[in-house]
C-alpha cells in the first residue's frame, strides 16, 4: 500500500495533478498540489474551501488515506484559480530529508511555523518560532490564538511531531498582530505542553 501511495504522489508532483486525499485526523478531504515528496513527509499546496492557495502542508506519507488522482473536480479548480488570478509564484526550498531539516528551512522562511501532535493530541496545533532543535526534541517560542507570544518556549518530542504547516493565512494574521517574539529570558526549565 505505501508503494502505491508513493508512486502516485510522485505521479501527481511530475504532472502537477491537483490530489485529493483524506486525512485521518481531519474533517473531510484536502485538495491541492504535491509539490515534493521526502523519505516520510511530503510538501502539499493547499487549496481551501474558498478554491485559493493557503500556505503549504507537509504530511507523513504513511498518514496518507484515499489518495484520488485527478481530484474529481480538477477542472473546475483549476478554471477557478486562474479566474482568480491565483498561482505559487514558485515552490518553497523546504527539506524533507529529515523532519528536523524540514522544520529549520520552514522556520527560516516563513515567520510562523505550525505543528501538529495528532497521534498525542488530536484536535491541537502548535504555532511558532523554531528555537532549537536536538537529535529528539525541539524547542519552540509559541505564539497563542490572540497573537501574544508565551513568556517561555515549550519543548515538543519530535517523534510526536505528525505534521508542519507553514505560510497559511492563520499564520500570517497571527504574525501580522503578534509581531516578532521578543527576545526570552534564558531559563533551564522548559514549558511541556
Amino acid at each position: 500500500m505505501t508503494q502505491v501511495r508513493n508512486v502516485k504522489l510522485k505521479e501527481a508532483c511530475s504532472n502537477a495533478i491537483i490530489a485529493r486525499f483524506w486525512y485521518p485526523y481531519d474533517d473531510g478531504w484536502s485538495h491541492g498540489y504535491v509539490l515534493d515528496i521526502g523519505p516520510e513527509f511530503f510538501l502539499f499546496a493547499l487549496i481551501d474551501e474558498n478554491i485559493k492557495f493557503n500556505g503549504f502542508e507537509c504530511h507523513l506519507v504513511s498518514d496518507i488515506k484515499r489518495l484520488k488522482l485527478p481530484d474529481p473536480y480538477e477542472d473546475f479548480t483549476v478554471a477557478a484559480l486562474h479566474k482568480q488570478r491565483q498561482r505559487i509564484d514558485r515552490k518553497p526550498d523546504i527539506d524533507l530529508s529529515s523532519l528536523p531539516a524540514l522544520l529549520k528551512s520552514a522556520n527560516a522562511l516563513f515567520p510562523l511555523v505550525t505543528i501538529y501532535q495528532e497521534r498525542a493530541k488530536p484536535g491541537e496545533c502548535f504555532i511558532g518560532k523554531v528555537l532549537v532543535i536536538s537529535e529528539k526534541s525541539l524547542l519552540m517560542h509559541t505564539i497563542d490564538p490572540g497573537a501574544v507570544w508565551h513568556k517561555k518556549p515549550s519543548r515538543f518530542r519530535l517523534a510526536d511531531i505528525t505534521r508542519v504547516d507553514f505560510g497559511g493565512g492563520y499564520e500570517e494574521a497571527l504574525h501580522l498582530i503578534g509581531g516578532k517574539p521578543k527576545p526570552l529570558k534564558t531559563s533551564t526549565r522548559v514549558k511541556r505542553p
